[in-house]
């Protein structure tokens, strides 16, 4: 996004905060690129989860068919995607060392990977989450989560972090209602746990998150319009023992702005916080694999001017 129309996006969204009185926002995010992935090798596609090396330059991307990819990203002078080259493919086994058929027991979603090298899988359908020593590795299983009446047949555990601690983190793609919060599940030392509820807004639902270098949680949250496609939400959040505080959101999108942004991964450009989000074309010719990135930009709290989230233009 051009500078000048990043400062026209902030200057208006000021004027409307200061006469609402809300509270602004510690920072906005500034569009970096877009880059639209096109692949002709088996199984391409579905995008769920993605995982972006501290340099920036590899990559793991999880389809929603037990098929995880892995290589190189090219990027230009000024950081932005020019190139994916992929290194890799695994078809994910269960346990037993068995390819995951596609459907209830191969619906991968959410990936994080742990400092081990240790790269984890959540699963919905049958709600699980499941550790993979290497791509080609069986799965290592984890005892069964709880039973949430949150969760539901293709709204289960869609977005997956790893936690500063090791603690794996995940929740439901569904609430009780509208009205009622997420119920987040930790699962550390063998044991699952409960300990706390994020906020519901609506329809907005969790698809992907991370654990980002700044020690904030992002949440990428999608909302559906029918024929009017997919919006997207980013929500960043700093989490206590006792629940998130300090939650801002920072981006919503228009309908039909990007695809379906299911995947994201939080990492540190050189400059500040990127965020590397990916979709999920759902094997639709007339959907696409986009990856999408922006900057986080901190806001100087000295400042009197405050700034919205903000709905870019590319």
């Amino acid at each position: 996004m051009p500078n000048c129309r990043l400062g026209t996006l902030i200057a208006t969204a000021t004027i409307i905060l200061l006469t609402a009185g809300a509270p602004a926002p510690a920072a906005v995010l500034e569009h970096v690129g877009t880059f639209v992935w096109r692949e002709k090798v088996s199984h391409f596609g579905g995008f769920s989860g993605i995982e972006i090396s501290e340099d920036g330059h590899g990559f793991h991307a999880l389809s929603d068919r037990a098929q995880l990819f892995w290589g190189s990203i090219d990027r230009d002078a000024e950081g932005r995607i020019r190139g994916m080259n992929i290194a890799g493919r695994a078809h994910l086994k269960d346990s037993a060392g068995v390819p995951l058929k596609p459907g209830f027991q191969g619906d991968s979603e959410g990936i994080a990977i742990g400092a081990d090298g240790t790269i984890w899988i959540s699963f919905e359908g049958l709600n699980r989450i499941a550790g993979y020593a290497d791509p080609d590795a069986a799965a290592t299983r984890l005892p069964r989560p709880p039973r949430l009446p949150e969760l539901k047949v293709n709204l289960g555990f869609e977005s997956l972090a790893i936690l500063p601690d090791g603690t794996l983190m995940t929740m439901p793609e569904l609430s009780l209602s509208p009205d009622d919060p997420f119920p987040v599940l930790h699962f550390r030392d063998d044991e699952w746990s409960q300990p706390y509820t994020i906020r519901r807004d609506g329809e907005w639902r969790p698809v992907g998150s991370d654990y980002g270098p700044d020690g904030w949680f992002y949440l990428l949250e999608r909302g559906f319009h029918g024929i009017l496609g997919f919006s997207s939400r980013v929500r960043r959040m700093q989490l206590t023992e006792t629940g998130p505080i300090n939650e801002e959101i920072l981006l919503e999108t228009r309908p039909l702005q990007y695809d379906n942004l299911e995947g994201i991964s939080a990492w540190h450009d050189g400059h500040g916080v990127r965020l590397t989000m990916i979709s999920d074309d759902n094997f639709l010719f007339v959907q696409r694999t986009e990856l999408v990135e922006y900057r986080v930009i901190e806001q100087d709290p000295t400042e009197t001017a405050a700034s919205a989230p903000i709905k870019p233009q590319d």
